[in-house]
This record gives structure tokens, sequence and C-alpha cells, in this order.
């Protein structure tokens, strides 16, 4: 019997309407707005107390330059996570069901009209303070949508890729203050093998949704065991610049936060090796998660004594 003869005709699907404020939520999920806000503070208090330690407080908040590369680092950065999302939003829904559905909220058209939009804005931004910050912006954008699009599809570039591209914003600040020390390369060092940790778990835990949209990550290609191998080594390669840092007295205080990197890596390790659910995996990656914002405060513990100076010296 024909549907249509009884008034049954199939009505079209139509998208469900949401306010703005629900849009603008959306947008703050699919940007991860807690992420690049982290990125920002680590930003500046990388260059309040490592790159340029002896510059009064006051030249480097209201430096315009510093803030035009902060300005074009949150909207390159955004924009990657736009792009990210657009290229995940299958594996996203086997992997991440509930953000995945507060994501659709904003559709894909507007997010990649977002998405081009910022690139433009955080180039410009990157002109105003020269030619070369523009350069190094818009390759940095091309580098994002190259790994989005082809590279963390494969094991090793999708592990080395994903943790460069995130170290590489502090490099246009490192650049621009011009400042070589051998704690900054320590540092880096440190953080660099920390992000391919975090990377690692991030795989184990989404190797689901990797599986089935073919995503060729270590997890995935190589197995659980071998990745579980894999992150016990960064670990102890990690454990090399925490030992130099331990060593060295321009780090202040902060040396208790490399103490407590140590403490929380034999925690890591123990508990990966016991891992064996997505729920254990997650409570790991948030672990390094912790460790990294944890770290991004304790830059102020670095000279104390240079936050009362430059309180007092505004």
């Amino acid at each position: 019997m024909d549907a249509s003869n009884n008034g049954l005709k199939k009505k079209p699907k139509t998208r469900k309407k949401y306010s703005l404020f629900f849009k603008f939520l959306s947008l703050l999920s699919v940007v991860r707005g807690y992420n690049i806000a982290i990125i920002v503070l680590a930003q500046y208090l990388a260059a309040i107390f490592i790159f340029s330690p002896d510059l009064p407080l006051r030249d480097i908040i209201f430096n315009l330059d510093l803030y035009f590369l902060v300005l074009a680092t949150i909207c390159v950065i955004a924009a990657g996570y736009i792009i990210n999302n657009f290229y995940d939003s299958k594996k996203d829904k086997i992997n991440k069901p509930i953000k995945s559905k507060i994501d659709s909220i904003v559709s894909q058209q507007i997010k990649l009209k977002i998405y081009f939009l910022l690139n433009f804005i955080g180039v410009v931004f990157g002109f105003l303070v020269s030619w070369r910050a523009a350069l190094f912006f818009a390759i940095y954008v091309f580098l994002i949508w190259l790994y989005s699009h082809k590279l963390k599809k494969y094991p090793l570039t999708g592990l080395f890729s994903a943790s460069i591209l995130s170290i590489l914003p502090f490099f246009a600040i490192f650049i621009y203050y011009k400042n070589f020390s051998t704690i900054i390369f320590t540092h880096a060092a440190f953080l660099f093998f920390v992000l391919m940790i975090r990377e690692l778990l991030k795989d184990l835990e989404n190797i689901k949704g990797d599986i089935v949209q073919n995503y060729r990550t270590i997890p995935v290609t190589y197995g659980e065991h071998f990745t579980k191998i894999l992150i016990t080594l960064l670990i102890l390669l990690t454990m090399n610049p925490v030992y130099f840092l331990w060593e060295y007295p321009e780090i202040g205080m902060m040396k208790y936060y490399f103490y407590f990197v140590g403490i929380v890596f034999l925690f890591v390790l123990v508990y990966l090796w016991k891992a064996k659910t997505k729920k254990d995996y997650l409570i790991l990656h948030n672990t390094i998660k912790l460790i990294i914002f944890i770290g991004v405060l304790s830059l102020m513990l670095i000279d104390t004594s240079v936050i009362i100076k430059r309180i007092l010296t505004v």
C-alpha cells in the first residue's frame, strides 16, 4: 500500500534549532577552550620566568608584539581544533559520543567558515609583529591541516607530528625573545617526551574508533603491549631531562615539581601495565594532562622573589 495515499508520507528531517548560547558552548567544546587558556597562560608565564627573567613585569604584560603573538596562537590553535574535529567527526561518535553530540550543535559548514576566518586573522596578527611571524603562523596552519588530514592516520608520523605541533607555539615566543639558554632546551625536551606519552595514551584510549576508521596508530598497528613498552621507554627518557633539572639551581623551587613528576611517573608505570580498559587509559591520560597543567603553574616557582620584585616595580 502506498504510504502517501494514507497521509503517512515521511517528513524530511529538520535540524534542531539551538540558541546562540548553546552554539557558543558547542564551539568552545570544539576548539577546546580550556586547552587554549592553558596554552596562553603557559606562554605568558614562560615569557616572564624563562624567556625574559630580567625584564620588568610591565614590559612583558603590556608588550604589544607578545600580545599579538599570543592572539595569533589562539586563532590558529582554535582553527586547528576545528579542522581536527571536522576530520575526526565519525571517529568521535564512537570514542566520545557525548562530546560528539555537543560538537554537532554547530554545523560543519559553519565550523569550516570559522576555521578559515580564524586562520586568516591569526596570520594577520602575526604580520602585525613581523613578516617572519606571519610566515611562521602560515606554515603552522598548513602543518596542522596536514596533520589532521593525513599524518595522524599513520603510526610514527602521527605521534611525532602531534607532539611537535603542540610545542611549536612556544617557539614563536622563544624566537621573539632570542633566549637560547640550556635550561630552555631541557624544558623543551621534557615537555616533548611528556606530550608523546600523552599522545600514546590517547591512542590507547581511542583504539576502538581508530580501528573502525582505519587510523593506523601505534596501538592499532603494533598492539597494546608494544605501545606500553614504548610508553615505558619514553618515561625513562623523560627522566633524563628531569634529572638534569633536579641538579640545575636556576629552576629554584620548581625542582619540587620535578620531584612530584618522578613520583607520579612511578604510579603511571605501575598502573599502565595493569590497564586494560578505556577507563584505565582515560585515568592515565588525565594524569599526564594534570602533570602538564601543574607544570605550567609551577613556572612561577623558578624564582619566587621575581614575583614580588616585579609587582613592586610595575
